[in-house]
């Protein structure tokens, strides 16, 4: 099975949360339940203890909560240590209320169903936005500006789908990053030096850039027929990393990205990284104005020989079109 995500960024418009504020939260929180106290606090106050937590969650989503967290190991340490004190709570309840045989079912369904509110929101803090802070962190680097940490934010999200994308299936995939309102332009002399010749890679594989009108085009690639869930995105993470002019790009003030990913399970068509996607409209000897397009397509194309032929498609190389490729 093959699958797609696609992540289109917008400027962030929260600020960043003063991470005192969000410890404070937690701290009031754990000090409602004491350790070792006999019974659960009561509905209410778990009621306000869930919306609590799920309110410190929110505020560590998307851009601004990366910005919070990212390279920030003190607060990062200070939050796992508070999760960690609320955590021990939350089991300790779970076993009460499991053993609870004088309740009323509807009581004690009530309060598992506040109980794991709570468990809900510590697992999303510590699992979701702590773990994609620092899986950002590293494809950043330290010291990234904020217009970087939202572009490998993206990014971050991408890869993160494709993995969960094959467990149904995988041998290639591919993540493409557009970027634009960067300001750079191709004359600049950082970019003659990391550009080198990535611009003429006809085939789009793995590293290839293309440079339009109004955006940037990158693209990153994997294919292995052998292989273990996860290597395709491990390649093409290590390789957004190593990529110093996407970096150079995305940190400028104000530049923006949209970023598109596909995992492929091929039935029919050779497994290679010009056969993954996302591809692009180039065809040889095009036409420089017209327009630059990026797709990514689940399913055969049985028929690629006919529309090659009824639309006159100038290809870099004839390849097989097989499943997930057009």
């Amino acid at each position: 099975m093959c699958g797609i995500i696609a992540v289109l960024s917008r400027p962030e418009t929260r600020s960043v949360p003063a991470a005192a504020d969000l410890l404070a939260q937690i701290d009031a929180v754990v000090a409602q339940w004491p350790l070792g106290a006999a019974g659960l606090p009561s509905d209410d106050a778990l009621s306000a203890m869930g919306e609590q937590m799920s309110a410190v969650d929110a505020k560590l989503r998307g851009d601004a909560g990366v910005w919070l967290l990212a390279g920030n190991r003190e607060f990062v340490a200070a939050l796992s240590t508070a999760l960690d004190q609320l955590q021990g709570r939350i089991v300790a309840a779970e076993s009460a209320l499991e053993s609870a045989d004088a309740l009323d079912a509807a009581v004690l369904e009530r309060r598992v169903g506040l109980v794991t509110v709570l468990r809900d929101a510590v697992w999303s803090i510590r699992m979701d936005r702590l773990r994609t802070a620092a899986a950002v962190d590293a494809l950043a680097g330290a010291g990234a500006s904020r217009s970087a940490l939202a572009a490998y934010l993206s990014i971050q999200q991408t890869l993160s789908g494709l993995d969960r994308l094959e467990v149904r299936g995988r041998d290639s995939a591919g993540v493409h990053v557009m970027v634009w309102n960067h300001g750079i332009t191709a004359d600049d002399p950082r970019v003659r030096q990391l550009l080198g010749a990535r611009h003429d890679d006809s085939l789009f594989g793995s590293g290839s850039v293309r440079i339009t009108r109004h955006a940037w085009s990158f693209v990153y690639k994997a294919a292995a027929e052998i292989g273990e869930l996860g290597d395709n995105t491990r390649v093409m993470r290590q390789a957004v990393v190593a990529d110093d002019l996407l970096r150079l790009l995305v940190s400028q003030a104000g530049a923006r990205v949209a970023v598109l990913g596909h995992t492929r399970w091929a039935s029919v068509g050779i497994i290679s990284e010009p056969n993954a996607h996302p591809v692009n409209s180039e065809e040889l000897e095009a036409n420089a104005n017209a327009a630059y397009l990026i797709a990514a397509l689940n399913g055969d194309v049985d028929n690629h020989a006919d529309l090659r032929a009824r639309h006159e498609l100038r290809l870099a190389q004839p390849i097989k079109i097989g499943r997930a490729h057009v």
